[in-house]
């Protein structure tokens, strides 16, 4: 409802036929966001796991212990599952409601940007703002992705624009309270999302920030005692009622999956320093020109010493440690940096106000010859494809196509605009298309999508499903098989992220191969997932096996009749 009222209020400043037009943006742009949420089949690992745990709460009731395949699993906050647990009890367990949460909370990080934006620097830069990060590729690419990183990135973009919003030069007393207020309350909705990164960011950003002002005072605005009772009474209840169910919770989940887990690598996700870069860069799409160049117009005003923009020199602040901090991790994934996009979107959407329709020219053009390149790239991808793969390859090809066309057409309309002086039509022209090369991207990964997602497997072994019968897993774990066949399975000789989970309940796994043959001998009716390399290995060892299911990744067998 913001935006619209945003809307309105540019409807009246430029004409009310522009402010419909506007209007009609936002509604097409929600149609886009939220009708292909389930062509896709869900993929491993994120998507699979994250359904998963939700599924298993939703089914056994249990809302305070989460479970991944039926074992107790504290590598995250329960947030989105208990969002996506009560979707599954009232739209049923599918694709479109797994995916529910991070749509919802991708689409209201855009709201929150335009809304954020139009309070901090007017209501074009609002709307300038919502509609860069509506339509760059990695954010909307990642608002149709099932993981945990986009209700994070909602939560800790309220905190930053509240942190922003109080820092207005004459913002009175009671506004400045709410304010802050909403930044407690955000942060610990941040902590129940993914952990400490709610606090330590915002934190961070805000000692950054009295040094860089050399204004302590900030420190007496906070209203503390009120905001830590605000945080406390949303985010302790949780920690202090998985902690007195399961005893070893607090060190895995503060010490393991948090300090262990950045200053070390044993989580095995090591990268470069310059890990991130490629992926900002590309992530930007259609706007990363402009937000290299927004990067540096706010930095040089700071630089300058102009009279201080307190807002935009916080967003500035946010961008940089953001960045700096998971880059210098030891541990790195691709969505850890999606806190970077709203307020980079917020800087760009400021610097689109002040600049005229002909210098977006400059801004827009060298994304067209990207968008040509990338012709080149796909097919050389397909090229190089192993045969086996070819033909899914060619099919994406055909998506990612027309994803590239419809970019340089959106670059070519927006240059084309902007030459004729018309700002607006430019940007709701290369708005459209960025967020349809996103969303044909994302979507036509459906593909690839054959060796990364079991629906296709557990569709083949539904009928050899039987109330009670064992599925084990030999020394594996496909993240999205148990969702497809809603059911868990008997781990063999496998720990990796569930190996806390066994140590708590080792009567759920089992540990080696030599407890599997007794077992597997033992049983009258069996069935088994394995990779092909066990397989042979187990038939070369005698075991009784027949194959049900292969996808040439993955085989299920059953155990024959005797």
């Amino acid at each position: 409802m913001v935006i619209i009222e945003n809307y309105k209020i540019l409807g009246r400043v430029t004409g009310p036929r522009r402010g419909r037009g506007l209007v009609l943006l936002l509604l097409f742009s929600a149609l886009v966001w939220f009708g292909p949420l389930d062509y896709r089949k869900l993929v491993k690992p994120d998507e699979g796991r994250y359904a998963e745990i939700s599924r298993e709460m939703a089914a056994t009731g249990d809302w305070i212990t989460p479970r991944l395949n039926g074992l107790k699993y504290f590598e995250k906050p329960p947030l989105q599952y208990w969002a996506t647990a009560v979707a599954f009890k009232v739209f049923g367990v599918n694709e479109w409601t797994a995916r529910l949460w991070t749509a919802a909370t991708g689409f209201l990080t855009v709201l929150l940007i335009g809304w954020g934006g139009r309070r901090l620097f007017g209501p074009e830069a609002g709307l300038y703002a919502a509609m860069v990060s509506m339509s760059n590729v990695y954010f909307a690419g990642l608002g149709h992705i099932n993981t945990l990183d986009m209700g994070l990135t909602l939560f800790t973009t309220l905190a930053m624009v509240g942190f922003s919003l109080a820092q207005r030069a004459g913002i009175s007393h009671r506004e400045r309270q709410w304010a802050m207020r909403a930044v407690w309350a955000a942060m610990a909705l941040a902590v129940l999302s993914k952990g400490l990164i709610g606090i330590v960011l915002p934190g961070a950003t805000l000692a950054l920030y009295t040094l860089a002002t050399r204004d302590w005072s900030i420190w007496r605005r906070l209203y503390l005692l009120p905001g830590l009772l605000i945080f406390m009474g949303l985010a302790a209840p949780w920690f202090v009622a998985v902690s007195l169910e399961n005893p070893g919770f607090a060190w895995f989940f503060f010490v393991h999956e948090h300090f262990l887990r950045y200053a070390t690598l044993s989580a095995r996700r090591e990268g470069p320093v310059y890990y991130f870069v490629p992926l900002l860069l590309v992530g930007f799409l259609p706007w990363v020109v402009l937000m290299l160049d927004s990067l540096y117009a706010n930095a040089h005003d700071y630089k300058r010493q102009k009279p201080l923009d307190r807002p935009a020199l916080v967003l500035l602040i946010w961008a940089v440690l953001v960045f700096v901090f998971f880059s210098i991790s030891s541990s790195k994934l691709p969505a850890y940096i999606l806190p970077v996009f709203p307020a980079l979107a917020l800087l760009m959407g400021k610097r689109l106000v002040t600049l005229q329709a002909r210098q977006l020219i400059a801004r827009v053009a060298p994304v067209g010859v990207l968008a040509v390149a990338g012709f080149y790239f796909i097919a050389d991808a397909v090229d190089r494809a192993e045969p086996a793969s070819l033909a899914a390859y060619r099919q994406y090809s055909y998506w990612l196509y027309a994803a590239c066309a419809i970019l340089l057409a959106g670059v070519v309309y927006c240059c084309w605009q902007s030459w004729r002086g018309r700002k607006w039509p430019a940007l709701t022209g290369l708005t459209v298309a960025g967020l349809l090369f996103a969303q044909l991207t994302v979507t036509g990964y459906q593909a690839l999508a054959s060796t990364q997602s079991a629906y296709g497997l557990a569709q083949t072994v539904g009928p050899y499903l039987e109330p009670g019968i064992p599925f084990y897993s030999v020394k594996t774990y496909d993240q999205t098989l148990p969702f497809y066949l809603r059911r868990t399975l008997t781990l063999v000789d496998y720990r990796d992220e569930l190996g806390f989970g066994i140590d708590q309940q080792p009567d759920l796994a089992i540990a080696n191969m030599d407890d599997f043959w007794r077992r597997w001998q033992s049983d009258e009716k069996a069935l088994a997932l394995m990779q092909p390399d066990v397989y042979k290995e187990l038939r070369e060892a005698g075991y009784p096996m027949q194959i049900i299911a292969n996808d040439g990744t993955r085989i299920v067998v059953k155990k024959p009749a005797q």
